[in-house]
């Protein structure tokens, strides 16, 4: 019996200590998991407006003001060739020269045939001088004299056609010598000496280009015109023309050309299959640097004001997509997606997704998810 007794009552203090144990086990474990993941603490920053300048990119072909096709007027063989491919050459000057010897005995003829009429013009002045006083003195009938008349006015018209001959004669022999009709320089020859060439042939002799001004032609989306439309209005399109600021030229190797632009042209409708609208800038080129073919970039200028700016490294981007964190009132974060119109600087100009006033995670927000709270710190 006193064996029964003292096992029970070891049996009831192993119990006793088992349930203790479990107890401060578990207030443990309940202290341990109410302090293992504190609220974050990370840099908030608040949205505020601001103004910006953000410069455009579009790409540009070049052209001389002037690019004239320099063609023969008459068919021949090319004789002379007076200038060489890249020479510049001023309006007037001889550039080639045709065989003339066919139109110069065509000349030879049309003269032959001018004094022929002119001496039966005269023959014909001669015979009606000659009836006069004949029908006068009625010795002759009236119907004479009429006759003498009309042969006298179907010579003088002879003599008319011939001068006509002779000068269209002359006009092609003075074709076989090709002059250059503007400044500018050669473009390539595609034709040799002995080369026929004629009016009706598919290439030029050479492409004149006159470059003391190029213009640049590039294109605008119908998004970026429609704002360059906002920022300077007018009633016309002249006079949007007057307020837009000089542009720049990025040359094919990086550089900036050295010469300011000025938009001064735009293409009446936008083109259906790209949606896009034509603009053409103009550069001064007393250096001639700039020749017809080139490639460039325009450079535009825009000016933002009262907008959002949001700096890019506080962003994350996924699939050509931008996020933000933004923070309300519970210190409660949430991903929002990111319109833009562009960067200046080190910052996005937002368009939609943030509002003036609106806190932002700026660093650390690499493990954050919808809904996790946060200890905004603001002293940055």
């Amino acid at each position: 019996m006193k064996y029964n007794i003292a096992l029970r009552t070891v049996t009831a203090s192993y119990f006793l200590c088992f349930s203790v144990l479990v107890v401060m086990t578990g207030c443990k474990g309940k202290g341990q998991n109410a302090t293992a993941t504190p609220p974050q603490k990370l840099p908030v920053i608040t949205i505020k407006p601001g103004s910006a300048t953000v410069t455009k990119v579009y790409s540009s072909a070049l052209e001389g003001v002037t690019n004239v096709e320099v063609r023969p007027q008459v068919a021949g063989s090319l004789q002379k060739i007076f200038v060489d491919e890249g020479a510049y050459v001023r309006a007037g000057q001889q550039l080639f020269f045709i065989d003339d010897r066919v139109y110069r005995q065509q000349l030879n003829t049309a003269t032959g045939a001018l004094h022929n009429a002119e001496a039966n013009l005269e023959a014909a002045r001669i015979n009606v001088a000659k009836t006069v006083p004949l029908v006068q003195n009625k010795v002759s009938s009236e119907i004479n004299l009429q006759t003498a008349q009309m042969a006298y006015a179907a010579a003088k018209a002879t003599v008319e056609q011939a001068q006509a001959a002779v000068e269209s004669a002359r006009i092609n022999v003075a074709y076989c010598t090709i002059t250059a009709p503007v400044n500018g320089y050669i473009g390539r020859i595609p034709f040799k000496l002995g080369s026929l060439v004629s009016s009706a042939g598919a290439q030029p002799l050479t492409l004149l280009s006159d470059i003391h001004n190029v213009n640049a032609y590039f294109s605008m989306a119908e998004g970026d015109f429609v704002n360059f439309e906002k920022q300077y209005p007018g009633n016309t399109t002249e006079q949007m023309l007057k307020k837009t600021p000089p542009v720049s030229l990025q040359l094919a190797e990086g550089s900036i050309y050295q010469e300011k632009g000025k938009i001064t042209a735009i293409e009446g409708q936008f083109d259906k299959t790209t949606g896009s609208i034509t603009l053409r800038a103009t550069f001064p080129n007393a250096k001639s640097m700039l020749r017809s073919g080139n490639t460039g970039k325009i450079l535009i200028d825009q000016q933002f004001d009262n907008v959002i700016l949001f700096p890019i490294a506080s962003s994350i981007e996924v699939q050509d997509k931008i996020y933000a964190f933004t923070v309300d009132d519970s210190n409660k974060v949430k991903q929002v997606m990111l319109q833009t119109a562009g960067k200046t600087g080190t910052d996005y100009i937002v368009t939609a997704g943030l509002q003036p006033g609106t806190r932002v995670v700026s660093k650390g927000f690499e493990r954050l998810q919808d809904g996790m709270t946060i200890v905004p710190d603001t002293t940055k």
